[in-house]
């Protein structure tokens, strides 16, 4: 303070006794040797109470043994150390959360003489970050509830177990790109008669509860239009204007679908089926042949005026199975170039690769398959299969 003018050395004197701070001194030892009024005040101490005390009393147990063990022996080596956490302890007890930096002070021979402490009050600091961890903890609660309840949700839009009927078997899969929003793709299949029974599998435009509405919806329109009506285009039409009157223009939903019956005739199945803009099924026959069910031309169900859907039929035989499945699959990106999987007929090629298969067998193939896009499998994907076991020969014909 030499260079100071005198008239600012008391100022300087009441910076450093009454600042924003507190300050301490210590003999190389330990020992308190001097101690600004702010430490005393938030220790609740007089000087007298302080000095010629050490260090390592001010701290909680914990601290002291921290600070004697890593930043005593880092401060004598070193020569200094920066915003060290620990907690001081008043008089009455309470602990006081400070961040501590402290360096020392040589002689002309290298040897310490002073050890300077400056206390920063890190109590609304602290405060702070607690409240940010418990927001933090609160956030993951929800996103924890958002998650069941997506959970359930998609539950709730998808078949607890498919009803094939006596003789067919069937499987299905769902891969979920997101656990954090509901998708829009669903399947089911169900009785319709004591002869017949209606399936469907299909896509909904979006995803979130807009797309869980139009889902919840398209599944219960369909199957109670089917049981109306076996025409499977007109359960199709009568789908396209229940969506086009509860949507209007500004604010369409529309999904893709096939939807199709299954009717029992001379040991076997007979299969019709309607596509709106659908991509087409697969039948794996038992003799390893493989073909789509081509339903060109079908367009999307729920935003087109007079909307136009294809149907077909075909027959499923002891030993063929019939695979439906959403384009999360087919648009999944593969290869360095990042191209769409089926760009150039790669499902086709890998269904003759695993024909004759069973429902749950192509079911679990198909799913090897998603696992096997990684990151690339971008979207939701549902893969739906059914087929009639192959008929075993009768041992007690001679």
């Amino acid at each position: 303070m030499k260079y100071l003018d005198p008239a600012l050395r008391d100022t300087v004197d009441d910076l450093y006794d009454n600042a924003p701070c507190g300050y301490l001194a210590t003999w190389p030892d330990g020992k308190i040797a001097g101690v600004n009024a702010t430490l005393l005040n938030w220790l609740e101490s007089t000087r007298e109470d302080l000095l010629d005390k050490q260090f390592g009393d001010l701290l909680t147990a914990g601290g002291r043994i921290h600070y004697e063990t890593h930043f005593a022996p880092l401060l004598f080596s070193v020569g200094e150390f920066d915003s060290v956490a620990l907690d001081l302890v008043s008089s009455t007890g309470e602990r006081l959360p400070m961040f501590v930096t402290g360096n020392v002070r040589r002689n002309e021979d290298g040897e310490p003489v002073l050890v300077r402490i400056t206390a920063i009050d890190a109590r609304e600091r602290r405060a702070y970050e607690r409240e940010l961890v418990e927001e933090r903890r609160r956030a993951e609660r929800e996103h924890e509830r958002a998650q069941v309840l997506v959970s359930t949700l998609q539950r709730s839009l998808l078949p607890p177990k498919l009803l094939p009927p006596r003789g067919l078997d069937a499987d299905a899969y769902y891969h979920t790109a997101s656990w954090d929003d509901v998708s829009g793709d669903f399947y089911d299949m169900f009785p319709l008669s004591e002869d017949s029974w209606g399936f469907f599998l299909g896509d909904v435009c979006g995803k979130g509860s807009d797309a869980a509405v139009v889902t919840s919806l398209t599944r219960y329109t369909l199957r109670a239009a089917a049981v109306y009506d076996s025409d499977p285009v007109k359960v199709l039409h009568n789908l396209d204007t229940v969506l086009n009157q509860e949507f209007d223009q500004a604010d369409a939903r529309f999904c893709t679908v096939i939807y199709g019956t299954l009717s029992r005739r001379d040991g076997g199945f007979d299969v019709q089926l309607a596509s709106g803009g659908h991509p087409p099924a697969l039948l794996l026959k038992a003799d390893g042949s493989v073909r789509y069910v081509e339903t060109p031309g079908g367009q999307l169900v729920g935003i087109l005026p007079n909307a136009r859907f294809v149907a077909t039929e075909c027959r499923l035989e002891p030993g063929d199975t019939f695979v439906l499945y959403t384009d999360g699959l087919t648009e999944a990106r593969t290869g360095r170039g990042r191209e769409r999987y089926d760009d150039h007929g790669a499902l086709l090629e890998f269904a003759r690769r695993h024909a004759p298969n069973t429902p749950s067998g192509i079911v679990a193939d198909l799913k090897t398959l998603m696992e096997s896009f990684d990151s690339g499998l971008e979207d939701d994907a549902a893969v739906m299969a059914f087929g009639m076991p192959v008929q075993e020969p009768d041992s007690s014909t001679p």
